[in-house]
């Protein structure tokens, strides 16, 4: 009888993974959930999770999992940090490994699979009551989300190439829960020269055209290495 890591393709059943994928839609942040098709949560609507298999590292059962349930994949997941409160499944023991991006919606055609029945985003504010500890898990990412947007440029990820001054803004008020002084921000954002002009402005507009940018990934690097702080 061999050992259950002896079998191709057999899970860890007492380790699994959950996807938190932050988007960028109309002014708000959105978040992916999948509807579970089968199981003690059928019906229920939860981060995209599943089993760790003996084979694989997590990060390829997160990208793994993530493209079965909801169609989604290539893209970049940074892990969270575990759960295992004792109780947080119900029927055994389990801990969990979460993983978070920021992606643009717009990119990503969705499709459900696997033990999924639906998958949408849903903006913050409209999240319905998710199982296990869910909702503990999307607070705690989106505590870690707030601190390193203030320390990181990543939500530049969420931006066209091209973006004007307000956009951006609206991005990070987005991201940070909260209103934002405009001359203080643009101020800080200047000062740290990590903006290009594009020398071009917003076409196809009813108000008044802006000036569009873009990141300057490169200057950043090089920032970087000689200790430069992102810092909002």
């Amino acid at each position: 009888m061999p050992m259950p890591h002896e079998t191709p393709d057999a899970i860890i059943d007492a380790l699994s993974i959950d996807c938190l994928i932050f988007g960028f839609q109309k002014n708000e942040l959105d978040i992916l959930l999948v509807q579970h098709g089968e199981g003690i949560s059928k019906g229920k609507w939860a981060l995209p999770g599943g089993w760790i298999k003996y084979n694989e590292s997590a990060d390829a059962a997160a990208a793994r999992i993530l493209q079965d349930l909801t169609g989604v994949s290539k893209i970049y997941l940074e892990q969270l940090r575990a759960f295992g409160d004792v109780q947080r499944y119900p029927t055994k023991r389990v801990i969990t490994i979460a993983y978070y991006a920021l992606v643009k919606p717009e990119a990503y055609t969705l499709g459900a699979g696997f033990t999924a029945s639906d998958v949408k985003w849903f903006k913050l504010g409209d999240v319905p009551s998710l199982p296990y500890d869910h909702s503990a898990i999307l607070h705690a990412g989106l505590r870690h989300l707030k601190h390193k947007v203030r320390h990181e440029p990543i939500g530049f990820n969420l931006l066209p190439k091209k973006f004007t001054l307000l956009q951006l803004q609206e991005l990070y008020e987005a991201l940070l829960g909260q209103k934002l002084d405009k001359p203080n921000f643009r101020r800080k954002l200047m000062k740290m020269n990590l903006l290009l002009p594009c020398k071009e402005k917003q076409t196809d507009v009813s108000h008044r055209a802006a000036s569009l940018y873009r990141f300057d990934k490169k200057t950043y690097d090089k920032l970087t290495e000689k200790g430069f702080t992102f810092e909002l």
